[in-house]
């Protein structure tokens, strides 16, 4: 069953890890994309790849979702075609550092709170009308954590900011009772990725030590999960959907070797 073929999907965060997957499968089962990330050449690089192996077209949107006066005018200019979009990605997302909550620098807070959280709300202050002006029986998907579930040491402003976005994709699921716009929250586990890397500010050896003796989840494993809930009938809406490997219970209690 292939219920994406011919759709419009919008991904942010695109240009590596999770989105990039993402991106790559929705592209083989035959969906349009708009691909937004910050890094235009992995972008460029992306679309070539998508539009020469999956015969789709991708467009590039070069934003930093923090910024919403940019992220307006990009969405503004897209072409009317490209408004029409059926699948709202929101994937960009980080985590900085590893101190304790109140050894945080203000910066980096700054960062996490406002692509994790602002990030997402802009998207879909931008999109969902754009959705509902169009009576589109769209669908959003929200990227959260397991670590919004449960705090942990060192993690407290990024496990807050995972938090919040399953309460935004809640509070937009009542509101949108009333339409056909699904809202789902995808919460992985361990994902390996270059995730680590960015926390640990370049740190490659430090990064690597978070996925030794436990057979992480890959971007793909993700990526696969979101193409099961927007693919199911259109009468279906899975709320929110957790995933994990099997060595991990939780986001406290996992096993490595």
């Amino acid at each position: 069953m292939n219920n994406l073929k011919g759709k419009l999907v919008l991904i942010t965060g695109a240009s590596n890890g999770i989105g990039k997957a993402i991106a790559i499968k929705y592209g083989e089962l035959g969906a349009n994309l708009i691909l937004m990330g910050r890094n235009e050449e992995a972008l460029t690089e992306l679309k070539e790849k998508i539009e020469k192996t999956s015969f789709v077209n991708a467009t590039i949107c070069v934003c930093d979702i923090r910024n919403f006066k940019l992220l307006k005018e990009k969405i503004e200019k897209l072409p009317e075609e490209l408004k029409k979009i059926d699948i709202l990605i929101n994937n960009a997302g980080l985590a900085i550092g590893l101190e304790k909550l109140y050894l945080n620098e203000e910066e980096d807070i700054d960062t996490v709170v406002d692509t994790n959280v602002k990030g997402i709300l802009y998207m879909i202050k931008l999109v969902v009308p754009l959705m509902i002006g169009y009576k589109i029986a769209g669908h959003i998907i929200n990227m959260g954590s397991i670590a919004g579930n449960y705090a942990y040491a060192g993690g407290g402003v990024y496990c807050a900011s995972k938090a919040a976005v399953k309460t935004i994709s809640d509070g937009l699921r009542v509101e949108l009772v009333d339409t056909k716009i699904r809202v789902t929250t995808i919460l992985p586990g361990i994902v390996e990725t270059d995730f680590s890397l960015i926390r640990f500010k370049g740190d490659d050896e430090r990064a690597k030590n978070v996925y030794k003796g436990i057979e992480a989840l890959t971007p793909e494993d993700v990526a696969g999960t979101v193409i099961y809930v927007s693919n199911l009938p259109g009468n279906i809406q899975i709320t929110d959907l957790t995933l994990t490997p099997v060595n991990q219970a939780n986001g406290m209690v996992s096993f490595k070797k």
